[in-house]
């Protein structure tokens, strides 16, 4: 399986309403310093929503990027529940997915 497809596949595990990091994700598929390689593959995503890349955040909780622009991203976080204040997920650490 590729890199990406690994990402994806991991990925689809996030329940809707809770986020997780880049960096909680290339923990996931075994590979803790890929984050950034993490990141490349969303937003390469060709499986969105069914793989919902909008629910990866930074490890601070700030939003971090999004191939339709974080206003989208901040409007579909906001849909499924989560409070976004200064461009970051409120109450981060009781809303972040872990693996």
């Amino acid at each position: 399986m590729s890199f990406s497809n690994l990402v994806y596949e991991k990925l689809r595990g996030v329940p809707k309403g809770r986020v997780t990091s880049y960096q909680e994700l290339a923990k996931a598929i075994g590979n803790p310093k890929a984050s950034r390689a993490v990141g490349n593959a969303l937003n390469k995503n060709p499986y969105a929503p069914k793989v919902p890349c909008h629910r990866v955040v930074k490890s601070d909780g700030s939003i971090g990027g999004f191939a339709e622009g974080s206003k989208k991203k901040i409007k579909m976080l906001e849909g499924e529940g989560l409070r976004i204040k200064n461009k970051k997920i409120v109450d981060f650490e009781k809303k972040l997915y872990r693996f």
